[in-house]
């Protein structure tokens, strides 16, 4: 239990430090924000910091946190040092980076905030791989929560069914204001899902359950013997750091009424996500006796994620237990399909220049989006989502470089910039040797992909250092300077 505690605060601790860091190499200031400027009522839409945090937890989260960190447990209790470290270092500053780098872009999608920094390629290829990965990420959201509710409801209530009102719950959530349905259902799914992992980690901590330690089994308890670099850090993305957040985090960029805002709810739901993402690891590894114990559970119930949330809460918890994970597993995707079709919204939009104040306008992207959702439906997506994962670290990774050039250019160059550009070389290595090691991938030797993976991190690194301190330090300091006058 002491490698748990320890963990836990050091998450808490790094929010209070390594953020307010963050925040002073941002250049935090009194700048009116997006939705002070021009609210129009739909996107751009003035709310309290509270509400705005509790959408961005539930936006980036889902059941992330909870199914990914139980993948990760898989391992053993060594998941905690990504979880902590990941979350501090790198997930942290991608969230706060995204969220901050599209208020100052007057609230663009992060596919745009990308393409002014990287160059016009980038551009077209981040619009691209946005759309496509959030549509996926919608559809699958739906079909799951569907099979669920069909399992659950009479048999004349079949999964179809349900997926047609989800589909079209989805349609009211991507083109309605944000504040009538986002804004009013998040805040309480947001408090549900803290509750959750609030109540299984005191299920832990007193029930009696033995908590392994991380000295103890700091090794590869994975019975299947899958490495850990890279599989781990892919394995578990919400919870430590993932891509799909940055794709998120432009909602609320259009929603905060100040700069300072931006600590707590970006950087701070990453901090809450982290230590949601931690308990559940804990209670992987607690509940079924280590490692192998989970692994085996997952494997009796074919890898049924949501089987294995729903024994821990009822062991935990009882009947009301049973209650928050029904939710949970329900509501959490459908609270992430949602805004996952309005994000895909946000980026055409600002894609082809098209104002959303309109009601007409919002439905011409919204019908053909649900649309494409509701055929993609109808496809095996066990092939297809093993790629998400992958392309979600790529996108984080992209993020990440994204804002080293920013804080370079923007902020106290150039030790600050590594902020960022230290954990993208990191996400780098991780996303370039999973590509050449991952089953559903090359599928190549692990004496091949990890010398790839660092080689190509650190080349990554060194065409950062030159380009951006070198080749245009010259333009970089006249243009702070201009700044200063």
């Amino acid at each position: 239990m002491i490698s748990f505690l320890v963990a836990l605060v050091l998450l808490i601790v790094g929010f209070f430090t390594y953020s307010k860091l963050m925040e002073h190499v941002f250049h935090i200031d009194d700048r009116q924000t997006p939705a002070v400027v021009h609210p129009d009522g739909v996107d751009y839409m003035p709310m309290k910091t509270w509400r705005i945090f509790l959408i961005q937890l539930l936006n980036i989260a889902g059941l992330g946190p909870i199914y990914g960190a139980l993948a990760g447990a898989c391992w053993g209790p060594v998941v905690y040092l990504w979880i902590v470290f990941g979350t501090i270092l790198g997930g942290g500053v991608h969230d706060f980076l995204s969220g901050m780098m599209s208020e100052r872009e007057d609230g663009a999608s992060i596919s745009e905030v990308v393409g002014k920094y990287m160059g016009r390629v980038i551009t077209f290829i981040m619009r691209i791989f946005s759309v496509v990965l959030l549509v996926l990420v919608g559809t699958t959201f739906s079909t799951g929560p569907a099979g669920l509710l069909a399992s659950l409801t009479p048999t004349v209530l079949n999964a179809k069914f349900w997926l047609v009102v989800i589909l079209l719950y989805y349609l009211c959530a991507t083109f309605l204001p944000i504040d009538k349905i986002i804004g009013k259902l998040y805040p309480i799914f947001g408090i549900c899902l803290i509750i959750m992992a609030l109540g299984v980690a005191g299920g832990i901590i007193f029930g009696g359950y033995q908590m392994p330690e991380l000295w103890d089994h700091f090794a590869n308890e994975d019975p299947n013997g899958k490495p850990i670099w890279a599989m781990m850090f892919v394995s578990v993305a919400c919870g430590a750091i993932s891509g799909f957040h940055a794709t998120q985090s432009p909602m609320m960029a259009r929603c905060i009424t100040s700069e300072k805002e931006g600590r707590t709810v970006f950087y701070g739901a990453m901090v809450a996500e982290g230590i949601i993402a931690l308990i559940w690891a804990a209670a992987g590894v607690s509940f079924y006796n280590g490692a192998a114990g989970l692994s085996g559970a997952l494997a009796a119930v074919n890898n049924n994620q949501g089987e294995i949330v729903y024994q821990i809460c009822h062991g935990l918890l009882g009947p009301v237990g049973a209650v928050l994970a029904m939710i949970g597993v329900i509501a959490c995707p459908i609270t992430s399909g949602d805004t996952a079709f309005r994000s895909a919204r946000l980026t055409i939009a600002d894609w082809f220049k098209i104002d959303q104040s309109k009601m007409t306008t919002r439905l011409f992207l919204a019908v053909p989006l649900l649309a494409v959702g509701a055929i993609l439906s109808q496809l095996d997506f066990s092939m297809i989502w093993r790629y998400f994962s992958w392309s979600n670290q790529t996108l984080a990774m992209i993020v990440l470089w994204t804002g080293g050039v920013f804080i370079h250019k923007y902020g106290y160059p150039p030790i600050a910039s590594l902020m960022a550009a230290i954990p993208a070389t990191f996400m780098s290595a991780v996303s370039i040797t999973y590509f050449f090691q991952a089953p559903e991938c090359l599928h190549l030797s692990t004496s091949i992909a990890y010398p790839v993976g660092i080689v190509a991190a650190i080349l990554f690194f060194c065409i950062f250092w030159w380009r951006t301190f070198i080749v245009h330090k010259d333009d970089i300091n006249h243009e702070l300077a201009a700044q200063a006058k």
